[in-house]
C-alpha cells in the first residue's frame, strides 16, 4: 500500500497523504486533484477502492484494425495528442493475428471504466449493440461499417472518387479502373458506386474495371495485374499501399509509369513523396477528422446527447508524379 501511495503521488505530483485522501474518499481535495489521482491509478495498473470503482476513469480506448497501414498510425498519433491536450489518456488497442479480439479489447476498456472509445476502421454488430446498451460513448473514424447509434467521422469517398477520375480523364484516359478494398468493406462500396455512376455518366462500361482485393501491397499488385490485362490505362485506388502494388503490376506487364500507366492512391501517407515515382494521391484531412471525432465523443462524455448524422470531410486531390498525359503507344514524343 505504502509503494502504491508513492508511485501514484509521484506520478500526479502531490504528496502521499493527499493520494490517501483520495483513496478513501475524504474531502479536502480538489476535484481536478482527485481525477488527476484516479487516472494515475489506472495508468499504473492499480485496481481502484471499491467505492470509486463506479466513477469512470478518463481513459479513452482507441481501436485501430492494424498498423501496417501508415493512415492507421497517423489517426492514432492525432487522435491521442488532441485526448491528451483534452486531459484523457489514450489506451491504444490494435488487433491482430493471434491477439486480443475485438470483443476482448471492449470488455477490458469497460472493466477499466473508460470514459470513451473511438473505433478506427469499424466495429462488430455484436459489440455495436453491446456498448449502445452499455450507454458508452462512442465515436466511428473511417469506419468501414454502416451501424446507426453513433457519430461518424469519415472521409468523403464519393468526392474522392470524383475528383481522381476527373484529373485522370483530363489527361486522356478513358480506361479508367478503380481498386478496393473487400466488397463488403463499407468505404469501398462507397467508392465503387460513385466510380460506376461517373464511368456510365462517360459512356465507360464499369462492368470489368472494378476490382477488389486485400489491403495489401501484394493484393494491389494481383488484382491490379487483372484490371491492367482488362485495358485499364489508369487506376483510382482505395490506398497508397494498393496504388503501390498497382505501379509494381504495371512495371511487371512492361509499361512505363506514368507514361504508359497512370495510378492515384489514397491517404497521402508518409513517405509517398519519395517513391518512384512519387505518387498522386488523394489526402485525407486527417487532423480536422481527429479532431472532430474527439469533439464529437468530449461532447458525449459531458452529457450530450450524440450528433446522429455522418461528418463528411473533403480529401485533397495531391498531384505528383504517377499520373500523366495518356497517349496510345507508337504516338508518345521521345
Amino acid at each position: 500500500m505504502t509503494r502504491r501511495l508513492a508511485e501514484v503521488a509521484r506520478k500526479v505530483g502531490v504528496s502521499e497523504a493527499t493520494v490517501s485522501r483520495v483513496l478513501n474518499g475524504k474531502p479536502g481535495v480538489s476535484d481536478s486533484t482527485r481525477q488527476a489521482v484516479l487516472t494515475a491509478l489506472d495508468v499504473l495498473g492499480y485496481e481502484r477502492p471499491t467505492q470509486l470503482r463506479g466513477v469512470r476513469a478518463r481513459l479513452v480506448g482507441l481501436v485501430l484494425p492494424e498498423l501496417q497501414n501508415p493512415i492507421f498510425p497517423a489517426l492514432a498519433e492525432m487522435v491521442g495528442g488532441a485526448l491528451v491536450q483534452l486531459g484523457f489518456t489514450p489506451v491504444l488497442c490494435t488487433r491482430s493475428a493471434g491477439g486480443l479480439t475485438e470483443a476482448e479489447y471492449v470488455t477490458m476498456l469497460l472493466d477499466q471504466q473508460v470514459s470513451g472509445v473511438v473505433f478506427c476502421g469499424g466495429l462488430s454488430l455484436e459489440e455495436h449493440g453491446n456498448l449502445l446498451q452499455r450507454g458508452v460513448p462512442v465515436v466511428l473514424l473511417n469506419a468501414a461499417v454502416d451501424w446507426a447509434g453513433f457519430p461518424q467521422v469519415s472521409t468523403d469517398d464519393a468526392v474522392a472518387v470524383e475528383q481522381a477520375f476527373a484529373h485522370l480523364h483530363a489527361l486522356g484516359h478513358r480506361r479508367i479502373g478503380l481498386l478496393v478494398g473487400p466488397a463488403e468493406h463499407i468505404p469501398s462500396q462507397r467508392k465503387t458506386a460513385a466510380f460506376t455512376a461517373l464511368s456510365r455518366r462517360h459512356g465507360m462500361n464499369p462492368a470489368d474495371s472494378v476490382g477488389h482485393a486485400l489491403f495489401s501491397f501484394e493484393g494491389g499488385q494481383a488484382t491490379a495485374g487483372d484490371l491492367i490485362r482488362a485495358g485499364a490505362t489508369g487506376l483510382i485506388c482505395g490506398s497508397d499501399i494498393l496504388a503501390l502494388g498497382a505501379i509494381r503490376a504495371a512495371r511487371r506487364a512492361g509499361l512505363e509509369v506514368p507514361r504508359d500507366f497512370s495510378a492515384i492512391g489514397f491517404d497521402d501517407s508518409a513517405f509517398m513523396n519519395y517513391t518512384d515515382p512519387p505518387l498522386t494521391t488523394l489526402r485525407q484531412p486527417i487532423e480536422a477528422m481527429a479532431r472532430a471525432a474527439v469533439q464529437l465523443l468530449v461532447n458525449q462524455i459531458e452529457g450530450n446527447a450524440p450528433t446522429p448524422k455522418e461528418l463528411l470531410h473533403e480529401p485533397e486531390l495531391v498531384v505528383r508524379g504517377s499520373t500523366g498525359v495518356w497517349r496510345p503507344k507508337g504516338t508518345q514524343k521521345a
